[in-house]
């Protein structure tokens, strides 16, 4: 019988279980996974506890719950709680492809209070602040990037102070330096007045709206890598997609 700690939730160390599976390549796309009675007695839960398990990993895209069929693995989506499951393609950084970059720093700094909530770390502690500007083709600010890591990377992975490390090479490098690999990320949007020193960067009046998204990365143990903060003018499209309509 698994072994259930006090801490977390008990539902969350079972869907945590089942994510490992399912991220490791154990558990496959169109498998079926334990039922909720049987989770109740392989992991000597109550019938609730169960049921939230399931309807987690269902949130999140590992699972498609069918009525009457059972609990299935599924393909990776983004779930209801802003959360992406799956490989690093879902957290990689995406530029026009007549984008330019201009490098602006890399530093240590103590962390801000916000990043070091979003990093897990303690009160105090040291970052890695990474700032990047991309422009549009005639040369137009397009998006400021500010990324942040948790200074105890950089024994392992120097190159996250370096010039020479472009923004969409990050990922793949901090995974093969420090050896964990990315698994999931969580996003946030917020529509915002600009700072003074983005209203400087982006070339902004004052006052001026900006949009900012938050990913933050993950490894498979749910611990924070990096926390990207994409500040956008107004007027920069940041995704545009196709859907087709049913007709009646």
């Amino acid at each position: 019988m698994p072994k259930i700690h006090e801490s977390p939730p008990k539902y969350e160390q079972i869907a945590d279980h089942f994510r490992t599976r399912i991220l490791s390549g154990e558990l496959k796309t169109g498998d079926e996974i334990t039922s909720q009675r049987a989770l109740m007695a392989e992991w000597d839960v109550a019938r609730p506890t169960a049921a939230k398990a399931l309807t987690t990993l269902s949130n999140e895209g590992y699972v498609e719950m069918r009525r009457g069929s059972g609990t299935f693995v599924t393909g990776y989506k983004l779930g209801n709680t802003g959360e992406r499951p799956g490989p690093a393609g879902s957290t990689d950084l995406a530029f026009a492809p007549d984008a330019s970059i201009e490098f602006l720093f890399a530093e240590t700094v103590a962390g801000p209070e916000h990043v070091l909530h979003e990093l897990g770390q303690p009160a105090e502690a040291s970052v890695v602040h990474r700032k990047v500007l991309v422009k549009n083709k005639d040369t137009t600010p397009a998006q400021l990037l500010t990324s942040w890591f948790p200074a105890e990377l950089l024994e392992k992975a120097p190159m996250l102070l370096e010039a020479e490390l472009t923004p969409d090479a990050v990922n793949d490098y901090l995974s093969d330096a420090v050896g964990r690999k990315i698994t999931r990320s969580r996003d946030k949007v917020n529509a915002r007045l600009a700072t003074e020193s983005e209203r400087e960067e982006l070339g902004l009046d004052n006052p001026s709206a900006v949009l900012e998204h938050r990913l933050t990365v993950f490894d498979s143990k749910r611990n924070a890598l990096l926390l990207n903060e994409a500040v956008y003018p107004p007027d920069a499209w940041r995704l545009e997609q196709e859907h087709p309509i049913r007709s009646r």
